[in-house]
């Protein structure tokens, strides 16, 4: 199972930035284009969603596969513990909580 990057948490913050200035730079011309600000505010954050997929699609998939590969090695840590759990419910008695 591969280790996720050390820097995911800023990757994905810088990617987040991103998109927040794709959508501030999709309003400012539009601002200046004289279309009033909440329109153009409207207009910048339904056309940045699918032009941030299309100019940010590697670093998405960066990010998409590092959290997959978080999420691995939480699903390994957590049945690890969970049989580890196991292995000491089963080692006790039921019925008084003795060892057997």
């Amino acid at each position: 199972m591969p280790a996720p990057p050390a820097n995911l948490g800023q990757q994905v913050a810088l990617y987040t930035l991103a998109r927040i200035g794709l959508v501030a730079v999709i309003t400012a011309i539009l601002t200046v284009a004289h279309v009033p600000l909440l329109v153009s505010l409207v207009i910048a954050v339904i056309v940045a969603l699918p032009l941030a997929m299309l100019l940010f699609r590697p670093w998405s998939a960066r990010i998409s596969a590092g959290l997959a590969a978080r999420a691995a090695v939480r699903k390994a840590t957590r049945d690890a513990f969970r049989a580890e759990l196991r292995e000491e419910f089963d080692a006790t008695d039921p019925d008084t909580g003795s060892q057997n």
